[in-house]
């Protein structure tokens, strides 16, 4: 890819497992790889990144993504600054809203006020700065404060006292969708990981919107670190490419009608196709080939909010985005239960053809 363009891929993070991902997407000259934070389905990520940590030694670190209710933002802050002096500065935190950890919890996504106050204490945290006390931080506020107690001293705020490794705070990466969610990032993130699909013009939609929200904000609007993910199989059959795909597209094509509403811009055909798969999404199925939802999209949903063909096609694709500013690729594969060989294969094909061509 361009100098500036980093390329990541997405994982699962599963005990005895991570640490051979990790340590093949180095050696396959990944720049970086995420782990999923959903409890109920993988593994602890930062434990899992801790272990890969250990085993790397030039790959960053990420997850992909966390969420605000599940940790207390000093948790989060603790857990990925922990990763982060054990990797010598090479851990990002990527965080959202919140999907399928919090539907396992029987939860919905954090409304974006919620978010953005944590951002802004998370944010706190990572710097090192005192951060005042709150005890809805998680949006919750079930706990007394400690005031109760009737304790005669105790900190007057809260702050990660043994944060004082020497290195660079560690950047906070958040994956937006909505209009309301690139706005809070724009503001308050490090980086900006659009969930938008792989459309030109739905992601000059979302960069606008970042845009306007900086400026807005007395911000530099230029000051934006802009990322997409992207699912993305390469197979020479174009129409099988689009079937394996499927599954990993269907899931971040929910994310553009999460509650009923189309984000950005997008087709009539197009958002009847979006509604069906909000109206068929089956979480027990999430992220899986053959799914309700994954049988709900047309070639063109897919096309829009994924990339699939040959490696050719798959290079001229993310150079258009490369070419709108997007600075860092996270490739998801097309999901589970895809045929073994045929996802190695992509694989290959994307680590051998595609992504050198791009660099």
């Amino acid at each position: 890819m361009a100098a500036m363009t980093e390329a990541w891929i997405a994982g699962v993070g599963l005990p005895r497992s991570t640490v051979r991902q990790a340590r093949r997407a180095e050696d396959e000259g990944w720049d970086g790889i995420g782990l999923v934070d959903s409890q109920n389905l993988a593994a602890d990520p930062f434990a899992e990144l801790a272990l890969a940590a250990s085993a790397t030694s030039r790959i960053l670190l990420g997850t992909a993504v966390t969420n605000p209710i599940t940790r207390h933002p000093a948790a989060t802050a603790a857990a990925i600054a922990t990763v982060h002096a054990e990797s010598d500065g090479r851990a990002v935190l990527g965080i959202g809203r919140g999907d399928s950890s919090l539907a396992h919890l029987g939860l919905s996504p954090a409304p974006p006020a919620v978010f953005a106050r944590y951002l802004e204490r998370l944010q706190g945290y990572l710097r090192g700065d005192e951060v005042p006390f709150d005890v809805d931080a998680d949006g919750r506020g079930r706990v007394a404060t400690s005031e109760a107690l009737g304790m005669a001293g105790g900190p007057a705020a809260s702050r990660l006292h043994w944060l004082s490794t020497g290195l660079a705070k560690v950047p906070v990466d958040v994956a937006a969708t909505g209009p309301r969610v690139i706005a809070v990032a724009a503001r308050t993130a490090d980086r900006i990981t659009l969930a938008v699909g792989a459309d030109p013009e739905r992601l000059r939609w979302a960069i606008d919107v970042a845009r306007t929200a900086r400026r807005q904000e007395g911000l530099d609007p230029d000051g934006l670190d802009l990322g997409a993910y992207v699912p993305l199989v390469v197979h020479d059959d174009r129409a099988r490419a689009r079937t394996l795909v499927s599954g990993g597209v269907a899931s971040f094509a929910r994310f553009s009608v999460m509650h009923g509403e189309v984000a950005g811009p997008l087709d009539e055909g197009g958002r009847r196709a979006l509604a069906a798969v909000h109206d068929s999404y089956d979480m027990n199925r999430h992220f899986t080939h053959g799914s309700p939802q994954s049988v709900a999209l047309t070639d063109d949903v897919i096309d829009a909010f994924g990339i699939a063909g040959p490696p050719s096609y798959c290079q001229e694709r993310l150079l258009a985005l490369v070419e709108l500013g997007i600075t860092r690729i996270f490739v998801l594969g097309g999901g589970l239960g895809i045929d073994r060989d045929e996802a190695r294969a992509s694989r290959q094909a994307l680590v051998e053809t595609v992504l050198p061509a791009l660099r």
